[in-house]
């Protein structure tokens, strides 16, 4: 069965789709900090004897895979601040979406870190006198060897983060050789084991500034005081911050003039997931069509498609191509 139906979307729709999605944000950040942070509490804690440096690089991979499980199919997964700001960059998801988003992953990765520290609250109490030191509040947050510099370390930083969007994009990219839907977490799940097992030892790969500010500000607030953010005469702190964003928009911006650029045919990746039979998870005019139970999805105007896209809610009626299957 087949017919055409005209989609008005409204502004209030848009801003109840934008809130679920950054709602979905949170809780896969949630999920990657707790697998995380909890891999290192416990292999601090033990000393080494219950887990190992490579465990706890794979417990990140795998928080990263288990997050995007839980949010992609809502809000895409990106679980990553730095990913979120290139994206938008790159007109693959609206800017009315960057805020949201970003309050979404901080927040997520402060409750993980407190819900981590409640979990170990007795280990936390009795390690070594209980005292709050930065070997403790490394359990959640990242510190620079004793020898790397600041330019080695924001370089650290930006290289790491390059290569973690590069191969985000490239995954991502119905044009290109992206794994079928249900594998594509854990292939960028792997994709972090691997840049985990390659370049963590100068500084911890944070690779993401939700991932280390905001449990940062976590052991700032329980107990663990200035220290955490004073390290290194304050030449730290906002390198975990800086370069994972700088790094993405390179990594995004090399993708684009080496791959995308040289891609053939439609660029269809103007909204994440699109192709021409299928439907857009983040556009309300689509949803709606969606909630009609609607399997196959036909863009009949570019123009009116990528407008909607870019985050405006236009005052025109958008027409689609809705076949339904009986």
């Amino acid at each position: 069965m087949s017919k055409t139906e005209e989609i008005t979307p409204t502004r209030s729709n848009s801003y109840n789709v934008i809130l679920r999605e950054a709602a979905a944000e949170f809780l896969g950040t949630f999920v990657l900090i707790v697998f995380g942070v909890g891999s290192v509490a416990q292999f601090v804690f033990s000393e080494g004897k219950t887990g190992s440096t490579d465990q706890v690089r794979w417990s990140w991979g795998l928080g990263v895979a288990f997050g995007v499980y839980v949010a992609g199919g809502v809000s895409g997964g990106h679980l990553n601040p730095a990913v979120t700001l290139t994206l938008c960059l790159f007109k693959k998801v609206s800017w009315n979406r960057l805020l949201p988003y970003w309050i979404a992953q901080y927040f997520g990765a402060f409750i993980a870190s407190g819900l981590v520290y409640a979990v170990y609250y007795d280990a936390f109490s009795t390690f070594k006198g209980g005292n709050r030191t930065i070997e403790t509040s490394s359990i959640f947050v990242t510190y620079p060897q004793s020898y790397l510099t600041v330019g080695n370390g924001l370089g650290d930083q930006v290289f790491g983060t390059a290569l973690l969007m590069l191969l985000v994009m490239a995954l991502g990219d119905p044009r290109n050789m992206s794994p079928q839907k249900g594998y594509l977490p854990l292939v960028v799940g792997l994709v972090v084991v691997a840049i985990g097992m390659t370049f963590s030892y100068n500084c911890g790969y944070a690779i993401n500034p939700a991932r280390d500010l905001a449990p940062r500000l976590f052991v700032l607030s329980a107990g663990w005081g200035s220290q955490v953010f004073s390290y290194n005469n304050y030449q730290w702190f906002w390198i975990p911050v800086l370069g994972p964003h700088l790094g993405a928009i390179i990594g995004g911006a090399v993708y684009e003039m080496f791959i995308n650029n040289a891609i053939p045919g439609v660029d269809w990746s103007v909204c994440p997931g699109r192709n021409k039979c299928f439907m857009p998870p983040d556009e309300p005019s689509l949803r709606a069509a969606n909630s009609r139970n609607t399997e196959v999805y036909t863009i009949m105007d570019m123009k009116a498609a990528e407008a909607e896209c870019s985050g405006g809610v236009p005052s025109y009626k958008f027409t689609a191509s809705v076949n339904k299957q009986s």
